[in-house]
């Protein structure tokens, strides 16, 4: 079971590639943190790279059972049970985290700060291509952002994403469902979307895929993808 961790965790932030591979973006490995506290940590590294006292930074932990809500969402989208939700400054709409889904927060400089779908795209594509290495055909959908599978089967989420741009730096970012319970899902609309199931790499699987045995694999990909949107 993974720690619940409040403070900063680890970080790779060596000053060339021979000692961290991910040179120049800095990767920060928490593990399991409460939402607030990764949303301060996320608006202090903002703050730092638009001040250009720190690199891009690549933030990657879990959740406890948490809803979100960005700018979007509707009242009719919320929980049905009462349950608390966090409003936060990120686009999209309301969805949920939790242990066995990864979060990434993405805090870089881009490129073209006025280019903030193609940002996204690059994100959407990173998580294709991790769906991809376990054998699962996902894929965007014009009409809706995140990741998705879609067969005979129907519409199924299977990662989300919601960002905000500041002084040309992200903020927020995704979370790919490995193995969290689902049925936390059922007390809201998904992203404002009622037509359609979310889903998870376990589910897809039908097999019990733990966040360890998809870490490194994602780490590869979003870097690729960071490293086409972001500035040096």
């Amino acid at each position: 079971m993974t720690a619940l961790i409040t403070s900063q965790g680890s970080e790779t932030t060596a000053s060339h590639a021979a000692e961290n591979p991910f040179f120049p973006l800095a990767l920060k490995k928490i593990g399991l943190m409460e939402y607030e506290s990764a949303l301060d940590l996320q608006r202090t590294f903002h703050q730092e790279i638009a001040d250009s006292s720190r690199p891009n930074t690549l933030i990657l932990l879990e959740h406890p059972p948490v809803f979100t809500a960005g700018r979007r969402t509707l009242d009719s989208e919320m929980p049905t049970d009462g349950s608390r939700v966090i409003t936060v400054d990120r686009g999209g709409k309301i969805t949920f985290h939790g242990p066995g889904q990864i979060v990434g927060y993405p805090i870089v400089r881009l490129k073209n700060p006025n280019d903030v779908v193609g940002f996204v795209r690059e994100i959407e594509i990173a998580l294709i291509q991790v769906c991809k290495e376990f054998g699962i055909n996902a894929e965007r959908y014009c009409e809706r952002s995140g990741v998705w599978v879609r067969d005979s089967r129907g519409d199924r989420k299977i990662a989300a994403i919601g960002i905000r741009v500041a002084r040309g730096v992200t903020m927020h970012g995704f979370a790919l469902n490995v193995d969290p319970d689902l049925s936390y899902f059922d007390r809201i609309v998904p992203c404002g979307i009622a037509d359609a199931e979310v889903t998870s790499l376990s589910r897809e699987l039908n097999r019990k895929v733990s966040v360890e045995e998809v870490t490194t694999i994602l780490e590869r990909f979003v870097y690729q993808s960071l490293m086409k949107v972001s500035a040096t």
